[in-house]
This record gives structure tokens, sequence and C-alpha cells, in this order.
């Protein structure tokens, strides 16, 4: 398998995390800074002038200076995420007090309010890299994509990966419902339905129910089945935020919502079982995903129609191929019985999604291909 799969929140008093430093007596300019902090989701230390006891300066995520408290700042110790902050969009000297304080960016309101809002809520959620991020596509209908997604989180938060399961398809079902779950309380894809700005990484994982080691977004009990681009775009970001592994359970439809989550994608696995009729339809969800999505893989599923295998179907396709997934005898009993896809270690579903995040996990090699074999070849 070519390539490497590495990748590089709603808003309350309790989901705020610690903010930048502000530095002003600027009483207009701090009353826009602590707003922007209150939309990040941060709750800022504030002084008048360089902070007193030792270590401040250096202990904040990152620091807002205004520009009337710049020459107070002057000389002190230089690090990195100082900002100079103002209003004045033609003062000769900004660029001046900008050097004297070493400060990276200079910012003047309310111009650059959206992209300081989001680097005061990257700073206040610690961002490091981004969560790995699958989406899992069926081929055609009932081609147990859903079930692939599931035994993905499952297993990814078995092995101890920080994990959320998303459900991108509001006709599937509910997600949760595989992972035994739809009583569960937390909140559903109808509570961010008509969320506009953005969504804290921390607030959003602490909302959702937490079912067998991971965090679940999946679809309520009720008649609404749209998320706008807009919520998916900012919920997914805020999911990758958070670091380790996301999982994405995608509908073979690609609307604008669909469009915005593949988009979030470093990965996509179209699963298609192996038959004539499934490739020819597959083909078809294949093309539309590929005009969103490039790193699009082929997870084939057994039994196969005569003459076809893993390696025909992919080939058919044009993709490459993850690797074959045999069936698991005696799976819809283990999930009428309440355990989720993926729970049972010696299961061949278990086997085939350890196989995968052992592949995510593995560096590239210098040619760009990864240096084990695909998920289901021996060794």
């Amino acid at each position: 398998m070519a390539g490497s799969f590495m990748g590089e929140g709603p808003s309350s008093i309790e989901g705020c995390r610690s903010g930048p430093l502000i530095v002003t007596e600027d009483a207009e300019l701090l009353d826009d800074l602590l707003r922007l902090c209150a939309a990040a989701g941060a709750v800022p230390e504030v002084h008048h002038g360089p902070p007193g006891e030792r270590g401040g300066w250096e202990r904040a995520p990152m620091v807002l200076v205004g520009d009337d408290a710049a020459g107070a700042c002057r000389g002190i110790a230089r690090r990195p995420g100082v900002m100079l902050v103002g209003r004045d969009q033609d003062d000769p000297d900004v660029w001046r007090r900008a050097v004297e304080i070493g400060a990276e960016y200079v910012l003047r309101l309310p111009d650059s309010e959206g992209w300081l809002v989001d680097q005061i809520a990257n700073a206040a959620e610690g961002v490091g890299r981004s969560a790995l991020t699958v989406g899992v596509i069926g081929g055609r209908g009932g081609s147990g994509a859903s079930t692939l997604a599931c035994a993905l989180a499952v297993t990814a938060a078995r092995s101890g990966r920080r994990t959320m399961l998303i459900d991108g398809d509001p006709l599937g079902g509910g997600i949760d419902v595989l992972l035994g779950g739809e009583m569960s309380e937390g909140l559903r894809w109808p509570d961010f339905a008509r969320s506009k700005g953005r969504v804290g990484g921390g607030a959003l994982e602490e909302s959702l129910p937490a079912l067998h080691g991971l965090r679940v977004l999946s679809w309520g009990r009720d008649d609404e089945v749209v998320v706008p681009p807009q919520a998916m775009r900012s919920v997914l970001a805020a999911a990758r935020r958070l670091g380790g592994v996301v999982v994405v359970d995608l509908p073979r439809r690609v609307d604008e919502s669909v469009a915005e989550a593949l988009a979030q994608l470093d990965v996509g696995l179209l699963v298609v079982p192996g038959e004539l009729r499934a490739v020819a339809a597959a083909q078809r969800v294949a093309s539309s995903v590929r005009m969103v999505l490039e790193d699009l893989r082929i997870v084939a599923r057994g039994p196969y129609s005569a003459g076809l295998d893993e390696h025909w179907v992919a080939k058919a396709l044009g993709l490459p191929l993850v690797g074959d997934l045999p069936p698991e005898t005696g799976l819809s009993a283990a999930q009428d019985s309440g355990s989720p896809p993926g729970t049972s270690s010696r299961g061949t579903l278990a086997r085939f999604c350890n196989a995968f995040w052992e592949l995510a996990d593995t560096p590239a090699r210098s040619d760009g291909a990864l240096s084990r074999p695909r998920v289901g070849e021996t060794r």
C-alpha cells in the first residue's frame, strides 16, 4: 500500500481553557480581545503591563500586546507567540514597535478578528499533530462500511489511541446503535447542526457519549437529517485538533456536507463486496468521491463471485488495495448480544483493523511506500 497515513470547541464556562496573556490599558481594545477570547472558549489573563510574577510572560500559551502597551514591554524576554494588536490601519511606527517586543504578527482589528479567534483557540487547546482521519464509504448499499468504521474505532481505542467516531450518514440509522449506546447521554448531530462558528475540541469531546473507550457523534432519533456544510466543517476540524484518531462513516452520495468531510480526510476506504454489480456501483461512488478526496483505497470484502478476488476488484476500480476483509462468523449474533464490531480480538474484523492501524503507524520509506505488506497479506 503506497503512501503514509500519518497526519501532522460549543463553549461553556466549564469548557473554557487557559487563554492568552493580554497586556493593554486600552479599555476598548481590551473589551474586543475579551470578546474574541470568549468566542474561542478561552479565559485570558489580563495585565496593564508585563506581568510581575516570575515566568508569567513565558508561561502563557500566547501573548497579545496592545499598541498602547508596546513601550512597556520593550526589552522583555523574547518568546514565540507574541502578537501586537491595535486598530490604527495607517500607523507608520507599528512595525518598529513589533520588532522591539519580538512580535511574530501585527494584527489590526476588526480585519484580523476571525484569524485571531482561531489562533487563540489553538493555543488554549494546545494543538499539536492533527488526528489521523479515516473515512469509510460503502461501494454499494449493505457493503458493511458502517461495521468497518465502528470496528476501526473500537480497535483504535482499545490500543490506547484517543479516538472519535463520527456518523456522517444521516440515513444510516445511527452508528451509536452498533455500539449499543443509542440510549447513552450526550449530544448528537442535531445539537450541532446549527453551529456557525468555531467548535472547541475539548468541549466537543466532553459533550459526546463515551462508549467502549471512544467518543461518538451520531444521529438522534428525531426527523432532522441535514447538517449544513459549515457545521460539518466546524465539528470535524474540532475533532481533528484533538489528535489521535477520527473515523468518519460516510454515505455513498456526495453532497456539500459530505464534500466538507471528504476534504478533511487523510485517507478514504471504499468497501467493495466481491461481486460484479458491487464493483459497478463502487465505480460510480469512487468517481464522485475522488472529485474531493485524492487518497481513496479499496477494502475488498468476501465472499467473491467466481473468477474474482481482492486484486481483481482493486484493479477493476483502478485504486490501491488496502486488503481483503473476509466474512466473520458470528458477527451478527455478537452485535445482537450488545458486542460492537471489532470487540472480539480473535475475529477477522479485529485482526484486519489492528493490521490497518499498525500500517498507519509505519513511517513511509524513502520511495514513498510503506515498509509493511498490505493488510491481509502474509508477512
